[in-house]
């Protein structure tokens, strides 16, 4: 495939995946201004291992906890997710490989003493943000809010 040539099987659909965006999607968006609301502070888009390579949508340093948010259609909702109808050569063994890749950063961060958490981005912001609450647990530092 030349630098000119698509992968995409349309126009159309080179368009679609060129808009997918890699961070800060309206669910990441949603469940952060959640996490914030509640007072905790995190990093984002970050590496939690420097010898994995994986940035996960947020991450608490100091709790060793990192949270994924996963598409439906790149990491295979067992609900939400559609194969794809058009050039499965190429998309079926990517879309594969990407849950292969997922399994093996959970193990490699649970290796290196890291909780995992992934949602779905169909899951609630809400629900979320109080399964990540609780999963730091009651005595995970929170900015002091004054006036909230």
């Amino acid at each position: 495939m030349s630098a000119t040539e698509s992968w995409a099987s349309s126009p159309g659909t080179a368009r679609s995946m060129r808009s997918n965006k890699r961070r800060d999607t309206t669910i990441e968006l949603a469940v952060r201004r959640e996490l914030h609301r509640r007072g905790f502070r995190y990093r984002v888009d970050f590496a939690p291992l420097n010898t994995v390579r994986s940035r996960a949508d947020i991450v608490f340093p100091r709790a060793r906890v990192a949270v994924y948010v996963d598409g439906c259609f790149w990491h295979g909702c067992p609900v939400h997710a559609t194969l794809p109808k058009s050039n499965t050569d190429y998309w079926l063994p990517k879309l594969a490989r990407n849950r292969e890749r997922d399994s093996e950063v959970n193990d490699a961060l649970r290796a290196a003493g890291w909780t995992v958490l992934r949602f779905w981005e169909h899951e609630p912001a809400g629900v979320i943000a109080e399964r990540i609450s609780a999963a730091l647990g009651p005595a995970y530092p929170k900015a002091i809010l004054i006036g909230h």
